[in-house]
């Protein structure tokens, strides 16, 4: 992906930076695989806020990935490169032998014309699906199985990968983009090859508004409210708080460890990101 940026005409495009999308070949997307989506402003069942600084936005339709690769040992020819308004990914319309169309995430490399596949028989190539315990060491993979026939659940990020370090028996150990080295069931698929799009950390989205079509409201700090509204507000002039950084509910904001004790996963991870 290549990115561009702007004259500065206006105050929005005088810092803003933005894909060329020279590489997105899709005038319109696949209706069949699209669905709509409902928006709740950061609402749920009960209309209560649950997260906030959310609403309004454009409308969007989601796209159907197949993340389980379920067209195994058929050979797909990618009929285009499709923008994704939900992910920070492309997508590849895929066409398999028998003329049923798929999405996947894009990989890096990929192009109109190539052809992918899946399957244990499946040449490790970008964009080929295979089990990890097939996948040789060293290879870079995203779309990750968590359990066996789940479907993608690691690493499906634009520009992310893992890389697969051992193997023993029926496990596999892989480094993930955080730096956590974590175990893996050697049936659990995987495809060959990084994310695509890798640039998109690097787009400037230039004004306030752009946000807003994203469906993200303003946020306001704690420190510029008053007391009564957040407990990091109040006093004389400028001030940082004078405490440690806490949430509206008084719920300490850094430093504290997040994840549960006692959790399943704990085993299969050999060493944390941190």
């Amino acid at each position: 992906m290549a990115l561009k940026t702007f004259k500065p005409r206006s105050c929005g495009m005088r810092f803003r930076v933005a894909p060329t999308f020279e590489e997105i070949t899709e005038k319109r997307p696949v209706k069949s695989l699209t669905e709509a989506v409902r928006k709740h402003a950061g609402r749920n069942n009960q209309g209560r806020i649950t997260v906030r600084h959310r609403g309004g936005g454009v409308k969007q339709r989601y796209r159907i990935v197949d993340y389980k690769r379920v067209k195994r040992d058929m050979s797909a020819t990618v009929e285009e490169i499709a923008y994704d308004p939900i992910r920070t990914a492309n997508l590849a319309l895929l066409k398999y032998e028998d003329g049923t169309l798929s999405y996947i995430l894009c990989p890096a490399g990929l192009k109109t014309g190539d052809k992918v596949s899946s399957g244990e028989t499946a040449e490790a190539a970008p964009g080929n699906a295979l089990p990890l315990g097939k996948i040789p060491l060293g290879l870079q993979v995203h779309c990750v199985e968590l359990v066996p026939g789940h479907g993608a659940q690691i690493c499906r990020s634009a520009g992310n990968n893992c890389q697969v370090m051992a193997r023993d028996g029926g496990k596999v150990t892989l480094k993930l983009p955080s730096g956590e080295v974590r175990v893996f069931d050697a049936r659990c698929y995987a495809t060959v090859g990084a994310v695509g799009n890798g640039e998109w950390g690097s787009v400037k989205l230039g004004k306030a508004g752009r946000k807003r079509y994203m469906g993200i409201r303003p946020t306001v700090r704690g420190v510029a409210m008053n007391p009564v509204d957040h407990p990091m507000g109040g006093g004389e002039g400028r001030t940082s708080g004078g405490g440690n950084p806490r949430s509206p509910w008084g719920k300490l904001a850094k430093g504290g460890k997040t994840r549960k004790p006692g959790k399943t996963s704990n085993r299969v991870i050999i060493k944390r990101r941190k």
